[in-house]
């Protein structure tokens, strides 16, 4: 008896990793596949466009030089987007490269109150819930129908789940490191800057490859709080484009879709090791 159960038992062991990897094959087909659909959309002529063939008979490249030339505020919207969205990124990593040190290693009275009101407002649907107060607060400021007037937004909202990933960080160094550069002689703003932040390197990556995905790929905020073609980013342009027979038609928009997530994956390809890195050092640690 025990003779046979052995080999069904092998096949068994056999067979887990094939279904583990037939799921992860099952899901990333529903990812790429619209993903391609689009991108060989971008280079079929208009005439095969609303044909039911996915390969293109003939790759126009056209449709690129179209958008960006033909598409007046086109550049400027990229210009738009990148600005936005690199000062969400800088700004917002060093205030949570700030909070993150004070709620580890300064311990101020009331530090589990203030990572608890941290920790609720990720369960609220923020980005809802404060349009209004937003749209008033940027009108009063002046600020409505500017670039700039973006990037406090963004801060704002992406602060606490930014903080929240420093902490986690912060947390995975010992304690002792803190107090041996405190016994040398070294302050808070020392410690911080020579001792942790170099330590830093995952978590900074991490918090700054969130923000980047959730600035650059806003639309709510940037619909609601510009007017102007010209000081709109994107993702408002992609989702306002129409399809028809004049420089919409359904290739180039895909062109201008294909140039909209095109920094994104080329960003996390360069940092993807860092960036899961970060995540198995406990990133994500609430």
């Amino acid at each position: 008896m025990a003779t046979i159960a052995a080999p069904h038992h092998r096949r068994r062991i056999r067979l887990a990793p094939l279904a583990k990897h037939l799921v992860i094959v099952f899901f990333m087909a529903i990812i790429l596949l619209p993903v391609l659909w689009v991108v060989l959309l971008s280079f079929k002529p208009i005439n095969e466009s609303y044909s039911t063939q996915m390969w293109p008979s003939q790759f126009d490249f056209s449709h690129y030089g179209f958008v960006l030339t033909k598409v007046n505020t086109l550049p400027a919207n990229m210009a738009n987007s990148i600005f936005v969205t690199m000062a969400t990124v800088v700004i917002t990593t060093v205030c949570a490269i700030l909070g993150g040190y004070v709620l580890v290693h300064v311990r101020l009275p009331g530090h589990a109150i203030v990572i608890w009101i941290l920790i609720a407002s990720l369960f609220f649907p923020t980005r809802l819930l404060s349009l209004i107060s937003i749209y008033e607060i940027q009108r009063q400021l002046g600020l409505m129908n500017t670039v700039i007037g973006l990037v406090f937004p963004y801060i704002t909202l992406n602060l606490a789940i930014s903080i929240l990933i420093m902490r986690g960080i912060f947390e995975q160094i010992p304690h002792e490191l803190v107090e041996a550069s405190r016994i040398d002689g070294c302050g808070p703003w020392r410690t911080l800057l020579l001792v942790l932040v170099p330590l830093l390197l995952n978590g900074v990556v991490v918090v700054s490859m969130v923000n980047f995905v959730t600035a650059w790929g806003e639309y709510l905020l940037a619909v609601t709080l510009t007017n102007d073609q010209s000081v709109r980013t994107l993702p408002v342009v992609l989702a306002s484009a129409h399809s028809g027979m004049g420089q919409w038609a359904f290739p180039r928009i895909a062109a201008v879709y294909v140039l909209t997530i095109t920094p994104g994956i080329v960003v996390f390809a360069f940092i993807q090791r860092l960036y899961f890195k970060g995540l198995a050092e406990g990133a994500l640690k609430l």
